[in-house]
């Protein structure tokens, strides 16, 4: 009975302490032995990711724990299930085992400074993947983070404006068409409040759109980056009097436009007709809805990521000159090219 105990207490211990690291798993070279792929010994990341909340997140995720496989470096992955408090908990337990370097996505952008300070004073560089923070005022990022790898986040929506402002010109919905003397109404489906790509996506479509005066949002509101909660925001918006006025719908992400586009479905209206919809990602399940003629465009932000993490880690080890700011290469699809480009699609 007593080695039972024991044993119990061990296993309710373990479990305490997996929680309090936000779920932290050993992946990627976590078991193998040798180096790591251009270094002399092998070299631990410990990770914290935001979550699971799209398709776009998971392909993420999974480019960076096979990226580790890869280059043979021992991962230390933390899924922080969408809570800043997680990520915080995660990475004062990377800085306790003393790992070699840090790599994180942030849920939001700001409340970063003491952590960050605290990843400096114990030497240990980190990577910002995908969403950039805001510190302080007088405190640069660059001081604190040693690399920022992903897209820029306020081009995407300024080629998604663009878009939109092309289209309506040359085709228009089943209403109206832009000759200058209308106005064109739009809603739109916001990320993760305070999030980096709300706040770029936001303030390049915002920064855009306002060369066209004729274009004015009649909705604004967050879907939280995800299906269930974009399909909930367009119900709601679609069972309002002005839900015959929408001509755009601009998702700040796919996933949301595809619940959006189910709630378009359901209230009786078609998606890609009665309402122009674009949204950003290019994740396969916008491919589909675009070959269904439901989302008429997609901005690409490349979610593989992983090399390029993996391979900026160890230039950094080494001491090797990098750029600051890592940027990913992506396209725009659409009606037009959207069927040849389907069959090469990763994620």
């Amino acid at each position: 009975m007593k080695k039972l105990l024991v044993v119990l207490m061990v296993l309710i211990a373990a479990s305490f302490a997996f929680a309090a690291g936000g779920g932290q798993q050993a992946a990627g070279g976590g078991s193998s032995g040798g180096v790591t792929r251009g270094m002399d010994r092998k070299i631990v990341m410990g990770y914290s990711q935001i979550g699971a909340e799209s398709e776009w997140r998971t392909a993420c995720t999974n480019s960076v724990k096979a990226a580790a496989e890869e280059w043979n470096i021992e991962l230390i992955f933390s899924d922080a299930q969408q809570k800043q408090e997680n990520q915080m908990q995660a990475i004062r337990s990377f800085i306790r085992q003393k790992v070699d370097i840090i790599g994180f996505t942030p849920v939001v952008e700001t409340g970063w400074d003491a952590i960050l300070q605290e990843i400096k004073d114990a030497g240990i560089p980190v990577i910002c993947v995908d969403r950039q923070v805001t510190l302080a005022a007088g405190k640069r990022q660059e001081d604190y983070i040693t690399a920022f790898i992903g897209s820029n986040m306020q081009a995407e929506a300024k080629k998604a404006v663009q878009w939109v402002v092309n289209y309506m010109k040359t085709t228009g919905n089943t209403k109206k068409k832009d000759d200058g003397s209308v106005d064109i109404n739009i809603a739109i489906l916001e990320g993760t409040t305070g999030s980096g790509a709300q706040v770029g996506r936001t303030e390049g479509w915002n920064e855009e759109i306002a060369k066209y005066p004729n274009y004015k949002t009649i909705f604004r509101q967050t879907g939280n980056f995800t299906r269930a909660e974009g399909q909930q925001v367009m119900e709601a918006w679609m069972k309002s009097p002005q839900a015959n006025d929408i001509d755009i719908l601009f998702a700040q992400n796919d996933d949301m436009a595809i619940g959006a586009i189910d709630a378009i479905n359901a209230a009786g209206k078609k998606p890609g007709s009665d309402i122009i919809i674009v949204s950003i990602d290019a994740v396969k399940g916008a491919f589909d809805a675009m070959l269904r003629k439901e989302l008429n465009a997609t901005i690409e932000c490349n979610p593989l990521l992983g090399p390029q993490v993996m391979d900026t880690a160890v230039k950094i080890l080494k001491k090797q000159s990098i750029t600051w700011w890592v940027e990913s290469e992506e396209g725009q699809f659409d009606w037009t090219n959207a069927e040849t480009a389907y069959p090469t699609r990763q994620y």
